[in-house]
């Protein structure tokens, strides 16, 4: 991922596959029993469009697996000090939740941990409220924002040994599963920069591969004691120097080895934008579910969808079992998308023909849909 692509505009058994009656569809489930779509929450105000894109958008192109973004723009009840601004109340998740369940769509939110704690010139409320859990509290924020910069600064980290933080964040990731209804949880941890930092006096020469599998474990644990599957990113696991993908799509900070540290019972959304890298067999090899993710490259978002097809067709049962399927994600903000997908925007920024976030999701769901009613013929070829 290059800074171009960064967020614009702005177990096994455990799995649950909703499916509706048809040969059709019950073939579809065989060969990508995960078709999702990752989004932001919406605001309070777009609350009732989104639900009809749930309803009438996503549920006919048999999406069944909706991830949820909701970080803190909740209106959390435990640690009210951090609610965020747009936050949706207890209701307003309660009727996406209704939507959900009567389309047979499963709902996973999810939260931003250890990485992503803030964006741009901005904080985020964890580290607003909290200054003590910041693993870099001797950067400070900028008042204009541009990349490359000095400090090395993308987003700002939380430091996974900071006493106390873990108390809260289980406290939050509790209460919005519950309001979910989830049974499971993403939580993220893409693109950690900041980690094991010298200067950090609870962390700093710490291997940071293992401070990394030690905080994924920690999240894994307290979600497997709730019945709660985890889903996760799993770029930190990919060695970006050797792979030559890059600090985005994977790690330039040690922490890939910590693949090896974890349960194999996480789910890994396997994130590529650009190219259709054919990493998902890499964690499938070593042993985990594994989602391909698209974003906004129609052509790539294809290939990314055969591959998957491929991979569970011709793989051993073991290894077959493990490709769950393809995930779109979207990272500008759920008006936007949807003012994009409606074609609402204005001209300058509406522009289906190009690599959009909404052409990509137009172009591999129709293919899927095309494939669902033609049988399944000629995916292979």
């Amino acid at each position: 991922m290059t800074f171009r692509n960064l967020r614009s505009l702005a177990f096994g058994a455990g799995l649950l596959i909703f499916s509706r009656p048809g040969a059709a569809q019950g073939k579809l489930d065989s060969i990508l029993p995960v078709r999702g779509f990752f989004i932001a929450a919406p605001r309070p105000a777009e609350l009732d469009t989104f639900i009809r894109f749930i309803h009438e958008e996503l549920a006919p192109r048999q999406v069944n697996t909706l991830v949820i973004q909701i970080d803190y723009r909740y209106q959390f009840k435990t640690h009210p000090e951090l609610v965020d601004s747009f936050a949706l109340s207890r209701k307003d998740v309660k009727r996406i939740v209704l939507e959900c369940q009567g389309d047979h769509i499963r709902l996973i939110p999810s939260m931003d941990m250890l990485g992503h704690q803030s964006w741009a010139n901005r904080l985020n409320k964890l580290l607003q409220v909290y200054p003590q859990f910041d693993e870099t509290p001797w950067i400070t924020m900028p008042q204009h924002y541009q990349w490359p910069n000095p400090d090395q600064l993308y987003c700002k980290s939380y430091c996974p040994l900071a006493p106390g933080l873990h108390k809260i964040l289980f406290d939050v990731i509790d209460e919005i599963c519950d309001a979910f209804d989830a049974d499971a949880f993403h939580a993220g941890m893409d693109e950690v920069f900041f980690i094991g930092e010298d200067r950090c006096p609870r962390c700093g020469g710490r291997d940071k591969a293992q401070l990394f599998a030690d905080e994924v474990r920690r999240i894994h644990d307290h979600l497997a004691l709730k019945g709660r599957q985890m889903w996760m990113w799993g770029d930190r696991f990919l060695d970006g120097k050797t792979t030559g993908l890059g600090e985005w799509e994977a790690s330039y900070n040690d922490t890939y080895p910590a693949i090896d540290r974890i349960p194999q019972d996480i789910v890994i959304c396997d994130w590529h934008y650009d190219r259709p890298d054919k990493t998902a067999a890499y964690f499938a090899m070593k042993g985990f579910q594994v989602i391909t993710c698209p974003w906004r490259n129609p052509s790539a978002a294809l290939i990314q969808t055969r591959d998957m097809i491929h991979f569970r067709e011709e793989s051993t049962p073991e290894m077959s079992a493990r490709f769950l399927g393809v995930m779109q994600t979207v990272w500008s903000r759920p008006d936007i998308f949807l003012r994009g997908f409606y074609g609402t925007l204005p001209d300058t920024l509406h522009q289906e023909q190009a690599e959009t976030e909404w052409s990509c999701f137009r172009t591999m769901f129709g293919q899927i849909s095309k494939w669902r009613d033609s049988s399944f013929s000629g995916i292979l070829e």
